[in-house]
């Protein structure tokens, strides 16, 4: 580790793998609700099960870019983040905020939450994915600005890169993306409008710049590959993630009561949002292909390759099987969707932190990398959570099609209500139970790396090579 702030990076991490354990668990509960109805009623009600999933999934993930922030962008802009103690103090605020928010969920009725925590003073609550009390929007919201403010004046007074510029961008785009988060006009056509700036521009638009920020800095110091050449793919990639991302945005549009040009808009540029992940598993392969370094920390490696290969099927190949109008007129909001979700998260976001954060733990721990016995067990890991989560896309996109043609296809004569749909692929539900229990193997296998390598030690390459990388 050169630079000592580099260490702020640490809680990050630890409380993001803290929360990802949390999203399995109730995951699984809500895997075992599709099939038991009454599992573990009334204590955690399916709604209450599905927001706390989803909402540690965000969270933890912009822990995580939050960590990989305060790693890389010293090592980037060659000097010291430019006050710690703001990194800490946001740290404790964002944590705090976050546990008081998923207790508030598991401890009383939403109605309830919504009304102790003042929303009738100004109504935010009630929404698909933005289901955080007024009071805690606000705090997430200072903390962005704050912790935007701390990556700033850092990269003002220091070297300025491409890495580091792409990844200020994203996070500007994620901090003003946000604050459409506070907007819940009475028209409900104007708030799933404007719902998609923040839920659409985060995944599909900034975070994207966020993954390829990330995932350069991590294949230019494993690779030893030209700064220069990097860059030039970095352009390239981000360029046509906000072409396409931006007017994307349409394909979420077509049927809330907005204008019809949407369809065409939607369509065209929907059927391009596929490229920039296409290209990002180009630039990795590439950047392999052409490395002069052979980084001992193969497991980082990986994770880096495996994420364009899981992002760009399924955030592209996945993304768009079902986001033209005339197929989305059937699949929006089927199991297809689930699918789709599952895999883009997890190969896009989930991958690049677990990445990020195998590569910078050994450095911040005075190492290059982990040992080789556990590397091995992180590498079977990530085989693990990889093929489980292609078994749980697969069996959700054969769950999305049955559920399509039991209940959508308007001339099928047996056609069947929602809950009759919903018992007939209640075998692919167990099978999809099953994969992500395999998930969760995968996830402690991923833990149990990091204690291997606390208990073994190997000599590695000293911390000084990194330097001529810089």
């Amino acid at each position: 580790m050169k630079y000592a702030s580099q260490s702020e990076a640490k809680p990050y991490f630890i409380f993001a793998i803290i929360l990802f354990l949390g999203q399995i668990v109730f995951g699984l509960i809500l895997g075992t609700q599709y099939i038991i109805g009454d599992f573990l009623f009334p204590e955690i009600p399916f709604n209450v099960a599905r927001m706390v999933h989803t909402n540690l999934l965000i969270v933890w993930l912009l822990f995580g870019f939050m960590g990989a922030t305060y790693f890389l962008l010293p090592e980037e802009t060659q000097c010291e983040l430019h006050s710690p103690l703001l990194a800490r103090i946001l740290f404790w605020v964002f944590a705090a905020a976050g546990t008081l928010t998923i207790i508030g969920y598991l401890a009383v009725p939403y109605a309830t939450l919504a009304d102790i925590t003042g929303n009738k003073y100004f109504p935010t609550m009630g929404r698909e994915f933005l289901e955080q009390p007024t009071i805690t929007k606000i705090g997430l919201a200072l903390v962005f600005i704050g912790f935007l403010f701390n990556v700033i004046m850092t990269v003002l007074k220091g070297r300025k890169t491409v890495v580091n510029m792409v990844l200020t961008t994203g996070l500007i785009g994620l901090a003003v993306f946000w604050m459409f988060a506070f907007y819940n006009p009475a028209s409900l056509v104007m708030d799933k409008y404007f719902w998609w700036w923040v839920v659409h521009l985060w995944v599909e638009g900034v975070w994207e710049l966020i993954l390829g920020a990330i995932l350069a800095f991590i294949l230019i110091r494993t690779t030893g590959v030209d700064r220069e050449v990097v860059e030039k793919w970095l352009y390239l990639i981000i360029a046509m993630a906000l072409i396409s991302g931006i007017l994307g945005t349409g394909h979420h549009f077509f049927f809330i009561g907005a204008p019809e040009y949407w369809l065409w808009i939607g369509s065209i540029f929907s059927a391009i949002e596929p490229l920039p992940f296409f290209m990002l598993m180009v630039f990795a392969f590439s950047m392999l292909k052409q490395r002069r370094r052979d980084h001992p920390n193969k497991a980082a490696v990986t994770w880096a390759v495996g994420c364009t290969i899981m992002a760009f099927l399924g955030a592209g190949v996945w993304g768009f099987m079902h986001t033209l109008a005339p197929i989305n007129y059937y699949t929006h909001g089927s199991q297809l969707t689930a699918a789709h979700g599952h895999l883009a998260f997890y190969g896009a976001y989930v991958m690049i932190v677990l990445a990020i954060i195998s590569y910078a733990w050994p450095i911040l721990h005075g190492r290059q990398a982990n040992s080789l016995q556990a590397q091995r067990l992180e590498i079977a890991s990530c085989w693990t959570m990889s093929i489980s989560m292609l078994l749980i896309t697969l069996l959700l996109t054969a769950a999305g099609v049955v559920q399509i043609w039991l209940q959508r296809i308007p001339d099928n004569a047996d056609a069947l209500g929602f809950m009759a749909t919903q018992d007939a692929i209640t075998t692919i539900y167990w099978l999809r139970l099953g994969a992500g229990i395999g998930f969760g193997v995968g996830v402690f296998m991923y833990l149990a790396s990091f204690v291997v390598a606390a208990r073994t030690s190997e000599p590695t390459e000293p911390l000084v090579a990194e330097a001529a990388l810089s």
